[in-house]
This record gives structure tokens, sequence and C-alpha cells, in this order.
């Protein structure tokens, strides 16, 4: 049973109107990436909500209309697998220690000193961002905020990265897929005349050699790519 005093809103823009549910963050979390859990275990109240702060429920007529069923149920989940699921302060926490994590890994496998060629040890790494008190975004991946981490980090602790600059060029028919991959990155991108999307990308080679991979992943291995430098 969830706990109504602990849920949160899990909400869905359709057709112009918002619909609201109450649900368990992590069950919610979970039953949204397809995990096996079920739908009992993460909705609190079996009622749609058009502002669930003001108790107003949604009409049959406008469920009906919208969603061509007035199933609970039904609607829920659509809610949950499409909508928004309000984060707790616990999970962005959670998000943002994830993250910091991920970036301290990335610095010490693709940063050295630039006096001796050694990666810092992860514990150094960790204790420059203490110092220069840099804030992780827990909405943007790791591989975006590394730049800026970087630009910290740098006024504390003698670190570089040994970059890659790689061009990418991506079929027609999967330049659609491939699109927010090159904008994740921050790659610059270019339509080529018979459809083709070329990308060029610099980031450390660690980080290049994901983008590369995520890319040829998407383009089932017909993704042309060149390292330029």
């Amino acid at each position: 049973m969830v706990d109504v005093d602990k849920a949160v809103i899990a909400k869905l823009k359709k057709d112009g109107k918002e619909f609201e549910i109450l649900v368990d963050c992590d069950k919610a979390l979970e039953f949204k990436a397809g995990k096996p859990v079920s739908l009992s275990d993460v909705v609190a109240v079996d009622d749609i909500f058009k502002d669930v702060k003001k108790g107003e429920k949604a009409s049959e007529h406008d469920l009906q209309s919208i969603f061509k069923t007035t199933d609970v149920q039904k609607i829920s989940t659509l809610i949950i697998k499409e909508g928004l699921v309000q984060l707790t302060k616990e999970h962005l926490a959670k998000q943002r220690e994830e993250k910091r994590k991920q970036i301290i890994t990335i610095i010490h496998r693709n940063a050295v000193d630039p006096k001796t060629g050694i990666p810092h040890p992860p514990q150094r790494i960790e204790s420059a961002m203490m110092e220069a008190k840099v804030h992780i975004d827990e909405h943007k991946s790791a591989e975006m905020q590394i730049d800026d981490i970087m630009k910290k980090i740098q006024m504390i602790l003698p670190i570089k990265f040994e970059k890659k600059k790689v061009q990418v060029i991506i079929p027609a028919q999967y330049s659609g897929l491939c699109y927010n991959v090159l904008k994740t990155y921050h790659a610059s991108e270019e339509w080529m005349d018979n459809g083709n999307l070329k990308g060029v990308v610099e980031h450390p080679a660690g980080i290049v050699d994901e983008f590369f991979g995520k890319l040829n992943s998407l383009c089932h291995g017909e993704l042309e790519g060149v390292i330029l430098s």
C-alpha cells in the first residue's frame, strides 16, 4: 500500500489539459522504465485528477474524450509511462551522487597531471571538486557537465584532458534517432545533400569513444567514423 502522505505527483499534459495522479516515486520510476512492478504498488489513490493539490478530479467527459476510456488503471499507466514523475528530495540527492561518481570516474580515466602525464587518483579529484564547490546538476548528463567542472578544478589542481576530434556520417534513415545524441555531446552538425547527417565532436578520448559507440549502436554498424585529430 502506497503511503499517500509520501506520494508524489505524476502528470501528463494531453490535448491542452493536464491529468495528475498520486504515486510512489521510486516504484513509479521503475514502472516507467519497464521493470516488473505492479500498478497497485505504484498508485496511491485510484483517481485521476486535474489538480491534485486542490483535490479536483478530472471529469469522466474529459477522460473519455481524450483517452477514449474512463478506466483508471489504463489512464494511470499512460500518465506514468508518457508523463513526468515528480522526484523526491531523496531521489534528487541520489541522482546527484550517482552523477558525481560518474564525473569523477570520467575525469580519472581521461585526464592527467600535465607535469607527469599520470592520472590523478579519484580521491584527489573529489577533493578538488569539493574545494571548488562544484555543483552537480542531476538533470544533465555527466558528459555535459565535464567541461565546466574541469575549468573549476583546474584552478586548484594541475590537470588536463587528452582530446580526440571525431567526424561521423550518419545514414539518412538513422539521422532522426541520432540527432539528440549529437546534441547531448555538443557536436556540430551538418545536413548533407543526400540526407545524411555529418557530426563533429571534440572531447576526451573516453567520452569520444562512448559517443561513437552510442551512435554506432543506433546505426546498426552503418555509421561512418573517422578520427580527425
